[in-house]
């Protein structure tokens, strides 16, 4: 038996079978697309392709991102120093063109924000508004610790008490009902809490001496209304509050005041204001007097009060003679600058006194030239209060009014 061999190129051809054409399906020989050699066979590649060209490659990396670039787009995002992200943007275009990197977008979108974000800065400087801003986020802070408000503004507190702690008003027209009128604010100093009576000693001084800038004619101070302050506590005083709101009031509980109390240069005519200016000479000296209650206790105290007084008086005649008054007023002001006059020369007198009897002496005759009365008529010409304020202190002030106030803190 034999085993026939196995096919393949070969193999006999069977005698018996007619030769076979090596294109059975094209006697006119191979396509002409297969004539001519055939291209070796690529191990990365069908046959007849030609292998990647040299100096190329699919695993080649892409330019890197520009350092600078990417800061500035950052920076323009954030808000972060406006001007940086300018300057880095604008630093990074150059770069990028000259060592082929890539970030161009981000370079120029980084500039642009951070252009906007330079010119808003230096608009807020300018209008202010980067203080407000500046305040408002340290009132936001302090959460709600303290209470903002300004020179003229009204407003309601909580309960109708201007007295305790307490962490918001309502603001409220001036025109209506109210418990309580803003006429000045200050700063404390920096540093550590001085404590409770420091900052209401503080406050009670210096917002009795601020009233009359605001408030000029004390005769057009109801005689129920008194001087009262927000303070800052130790815990907003911790979050930077130093601020101190100087308030009017009414002193009698359950009562509150009514329209503003505001007189000053804003309301007033130049006449009044003059009127007005000349006579806080005399407030202000008559605020001095001694502490001791009887002149034998300290007669060279109250003799030298009795010389503050006596220079108040001749200020204050010379500043009256000086102005230029409208008709109806040039006599009633002239016929007073004259008691004046006379009442310096008592005052005079009682600081050169020698003993408590002669001081008591010529002190009760110039206090009688200064009867609140007798400024009256000029009052009337000028378009003033005429109705004397009480003066129940005992302390010989011109308006009648208790220097004892009270302070609600914030």
């Amino acid at each position: 038996m034999s085993i026939p061999p196995p096919p393949g190129p070969h193999q006999p051809q069977d005698p018996c079978r007619p030769p076979q054409q090596p294109y059975p399906h094209n006697p006119y020989g191979p396509p002409p697309y297969q004539q001519g050699p055939q291209q070796p066979h690529h191990p990365y590649g069908p046959p007849g392709y030609q292998p990647w060209a040299q100096g190329y490659s699919p695993y080649n990396q892409p330019a890197p991102v520009n350092g600078l670039a990417i800061a500035s787009l950052v920076l323009g995002l954030l808000c972060c120093l406006p001007g940086v992200g300018l300057v880095l943007g604008l630093i990074a275009l150059p770069q990028i063109r000259r060592r082929g990197e890539r970030g161009t977008a981000l370079a120029v979108t980084g500039s642009v924000l951070s252009g906007l974000g330079l010119a808003l800065s230096v608009l807020m400087f300018a209008t202010g508004g980067a203080s407000d801003f500046w305040k408002g986020f340290k009132e936001g802070a302090r959460g709600g610790a303290s209470i903002s408000l300004v020179k003229g503004e009204c407003f309601d507190a909580p309960g109708g008490r201007l007295s305790g702690e307490t962490y918001d008003v309502d603001k409220v027209p001036c025109s209506g009902v109210h418990d309580g009128e803003v006429f000045a604010s200050f700063r404390l100093r920096a540093g550590r809490y001085p404590g409770d009576d420091s900052v209401t000693g503080t406050a009670d001084e210096r917002c009795y001496g601020l009233q009359d800038a605001y408030a000029m004619d004390g005769w057009a101070v109801p005689g129920d209304v008194d001087v009262y302050y927000l303070t800052p506590t130790e815990d907003s005083w911790s979050a930077g509050d130093r601020e101190v709101t100087c308030v009017f009031g009414n002193v009698t509980e359950g009562r509150n005041l009514t329209g503003s109390l505001r007189n000053d240069e804003t309301v007033l005519d130049s006449y009044q204001v003059a009127y007005l200016k000349a006579a806080h000479i005399l407030n202000a000296a008559m605020d001095t007097a001694p502490d001791a209650e009887y002149v034998e206790d300290d007669l060279p105290g109250h003799k030298a009060w009795a010389g503050r007084v006596a220079a108040a008086l001749s200020e204050q005649a010379g500043a009256l003679r000086a102005q230029s008054w409208p008709g109806g007023a040039r006599g009633p002001v002239g016929a007073l600058a004259a008691d004046l006059d006379k009442a310096r020369a008592e005052w005079a007198k009682a600081a050169k006194a020698e003993d408590a009897d002669g001081f008591y002496r010529h002190y009760d005759a110039g206090l009688g030239l200064l009867d609140p009365k007798e400024s009256v008529p000029a009052r009337r010409a000028l378009g003033l209060e005429t109705t004397p304020p009480a003066d129940d202190s005992g302390k010989g002030g011109a308006d009648g009014r208790d220097t004892g106030g009270a302070g609600m803190q914030v």
